[in-house]
């Protein structure tokens, strides 16, 4: 298997850096294979943010260091294009594109361009949930074949462990046939049911609650969850219920290939010969509710803090402050630093979600201590030498303005 292949495997978008959806696919970091991730007991507790100097203040001298930081990642992965933006309350501000959205045209980056988002989705369709169980539709305790039939173990799996990546379902997008299925035809259009077929052919890889294992399969059926018990599409649940409460305008869940302009083009190197091609075109279907988004960075600075809190930016509950709370329990995972609750990281401090899909990946997070945001989009999702993009823009970002709490996700195991 080549490594772009493995790569789309390790599921669709992946948060913090852990969720790429290759799967980055939506996310869904491109994650490595299931068998060799470690156990990571769902009792463990929620992991530690480390403590001492928050933010530095985005001083002259500190963005000419952050650009210097930036093009050295660039040049070293070979990114063709990032927009990194960084706020805090009282420390000031950073916002900065580097490179091109288009290769071939040499249209420069730039902050206002349309992005899709990878396993970024899944803290939306996470949120969608969790609005769902504060009003008494769903039960985060709820085995998932109370709502869904033919699920593997799907009298024992809950719903908090689906959210939570716990459940033990194999991810789809590991995959030999849906790999075959999507590099073929990359605008092919999947159905949730497809998804599913492709996971559930496989045995589950480990009793419920007894292992961290990033798994888009998980994703696709709370999805399925929101829409029966909503009794609207999930895109139209989010936008309805998320995203326009919110005031993000310029987030979307499309229903095809569709991508608003203006839009960066995306580089893959996941492809059925392993050469680079453009992805912009690319039907992100594949990756639905836990890849298939689109958004700006000015959307994703709101949703940072946002999802974070648990609260829109008029002071109004998104979800209740006592379900927020159980959100952000993050039980230790594999990774060193990283803890994972419902759908979103918690990576020294930062919470937040990576995403990773072919030809593209983000990061969104927040830091609690400082009210600090940080957001970084790009249009390419070739690793570097076995390190996810947006990863090293991560870590390189915030060695320089939050060096006790560096965000260091490793791309194994993970979960795009």
């Amino acid at each position: 298997m080549s490594h772009s292949s493995a790569r789309l495997r390790r599921g669709a978008a992946v948060a913090v850096v852990v969720g790429t959806l290759m799967v980055p696919l939506g996310g869904a970091p491109a994650g490595a294979a299931p068998a060799s991730v470690p156990a990571a007991i769902a009792a463990d507790p929620p992991t530690p943010s480390p403590s001492g100097t928050e933010v530095r203040t985005l001083t002259p001298d500190v963005a000419r260091q952050l650009d210097a930081a930036v093009q050295k990642v660039m040049t070293e992965a070979h990114v063709p294009g990032v927009t990194v933006g960084i706020w805090t309350p009282h420390q000031g501000s950073y916002v900065s594109s580097f490179g091109v959205a288009d290769k071939s045209s040499g249209r420069p980056m730039t902050p206002d361009l349309y992005m899709r988002i990878g396993s970024e989705t899944k803290t939306f369709t996470v949120t969608a949930l969790l609005q769902l169980v504060d009003q008494g539709k769903v039960g985060l305790d709820d085995p998932i074949g109370k709502y869904v039939d033919g699920v593997p173990n799907g009298d024992e799996i809950t719903l908090r462990q689906l959210a939570g990546m716990r459940s033990g379902l194999f991810n789809y997008s590991q995959d030999d046939g849906f790999f075959k299925a999507l590099t073929s035809d990359p605008q092919r259009s999947f159905t949730p049911q497809e998804l599913l077929a492709y996971s559930f052919k496989h045995p589950v890889l480990f009793q419920p609650g007894q292992k961290f294992y990033y798994s888009n399969t998980n994703l696709i059926l709370l999805g399925l969850v929101v829409e029966k018990e909503s009794g609207q599409r999930l895109g139209d649940y989010i936008h309805q219920h998320v995203t326009e409460p919110a005031g993000m305008t310029d987030t979307l869940f499309p229903t095809g290939a569709e991508f608003p302009s203006p839009h960066a083009q995306g580089y893959t190197n996941q492809t059925a010969d392993g050469k680079i091609a453009d992805t912009a075109g690319w039907n992100p279907s594949w990756g639905w509710a836990a890849g298939a988004m689109i958004s700006k960075q000015e959307d994703l600075r709101v949703w940072a803090r946002t999802v974070a809190t648990g609260q829109f930016p008029d002071g109004s509950r998104m979800i209740s402050a006592a379900t927020q709370k159980q959100r952000l329990i993050t039980p230790a995972t594999p990774i060193p630093g990283a803890g994972y609750g419902l759908g979103i990281f918690n990576v020294q401090g930062w919470i937040g979600h990576n995403g990773s899909l072919p030809g593209y990946e983000s990061l969104t997070v927040y830091l609690p201590a400082a009210q600090a945001t940080l957001v970084v989009l790009l249009n390419t999702d070739i690793d570097h030498n076995g390190q996810e993009p947006s990863t090293l823009f991560g870590e390189a970002i915030t060695k320089i303005v939050s060096p006790d709490h560096v965000f260091n996700l490793p791309a194994e195991p993970a979960a795009r």
